[in-house]
């Protein structure tokens, strides 16, 4: 019986998990024989909130040091994985999947590691500020855009849209903090022709990204339309994409606005010893409650889904946590 299989089969024993937020409780599986690494994201953005979150739960509960590491974002934590760098990471699916099979940024060669869990799913976001004359795609047609870090799954995705909407722009690779920096910068400039800021950015993130959301308290924003070119991707690329919206009240805008979203898989490097595997996991369910109160993505964390990572294999201690729980 495979992943798939098991999904449709595990509604009522998901609801019989312990409630998330309990304590440690007894196990019998040791502790981690050495201190581990976690390749989360940006600064500011939820890959870095809710992983040096998860983080500080994994130490407390099992007294060896799980250190959060900053990172561009999910190509550079899926390139630490494989090089030794990291023990477990924060990776959108998409560039998952392309690792994985060795394709389009990671044509060089396949990349090989395990998945703990489907976590929640990030949303792409074209921000532009209230007063900007850009309303669709077409718009950015000669803007100047962020897109994200070099080794940022925000700028796999980014790339992916602009050239389904056939947009050529001016690319800015920036982080999420410098992104909202300077579009801000450039939305209260004198002469915004003469700034260095940005026109619109563009960033794959968890509901709220705060960050962004601050902006709506000083210069306003919006948030563009991409439903047409997401429905395309979405159809072609079928297990990375989801065709989704931004509800209206995450960020107090007018109406939801249709987007893709992107589901993030928490992955291990291979090798990762059973003892950080299964109590990473574990943790991330048992203390979920404690996890929200760090970020409300946590909140999204599901056990029916978790198990959804499919082509990228369970590791042996998550198969076996699973198993146990009648997942």
């Amino acid at each position: 019986m495979n992943r798939r299989s098991v999904l449709g089969l595990g509604a009522a024993a998901a609801a019989a998990l312990v409630t998330p937020g309990c304590s440690r409780g007894k196990s019998a599986e040791p502790a981690p024989a050495e201190p581990g690494r976690f390749a989360t994201g940006n600064a500011g953005g939820v890959y870095a909130i809710y992983g040096a979150g998860l983080a500080k739960l994994v130490t407390e509960v099992t007294g060896v040091t799980m250190q959060p590491l900053l990172t561009e974002g999910s190509v550079e934590n899926l390139k630490m994985l494989a090089a030794d760098k990291a023990d477990i990471a924060f990776s959108l699916s998409d560039c998952a999947l392309d690792a994985y099979e060795g394709v389009e940024t990671f044509s060089s060669g396949a990349l090989r590691f395990t998945a703990l869990a489907r976590t929640y799913d990030n949303y792409v976001h074209i921000v532009v500020p209230i007063a900007s004359d850009i309303f669709s795609l077409k718009d950015l047609a000669g803007r100047v855009v962020s897109v994200g870090p070099p080794n940022s799954g925000t700028r796999v995705v980014a790339n992916r849209i602009l050239s389904t909407a056939k947009v050529k722009i001016r690319p800015r690779m920036l982080g999420l903090q410098e992104s909202v920096a300077a579009l801000r910068a450039k939305a209260l400039a004198k002469d915004p022709a003469t700034s260095n800021g940005i026109d619109a950015m563009i960033w794959s993130g968890g509901l709220p990204t705060d960050p962004i959301k601050g902006l709506q308290k000083d210069i306003g924003f919006r948030l563009v339309d991409i439903g047409p070119v997401a429905e395309m991707i979405a159809l072609k690329r079928f297990g990375g994409y989801v065709l989704s919206s931004i509800p209206p009240s995450i960020y107090q805008v007018a109406s939801a606005v249709p987007t893709l979203a992107v589901p993030n898989y928490l992955l291990a490097r291979r090798g990762l010893s059973d003892s950080w595997a299964w109590w990473t996991l574990n943790t991330m369910f048992r203390r979920q409650t404690d996890l929200m109160a760090v970020h409300p993505e946590a909140g999204s964390l599901d056990a029916r889904s978790a198990i959804a990572t499919m082509p990228i294999p369970l590791h042996n201690a998550a198969e076996r946590w699973y198993r146990t729980n009648h997942i």
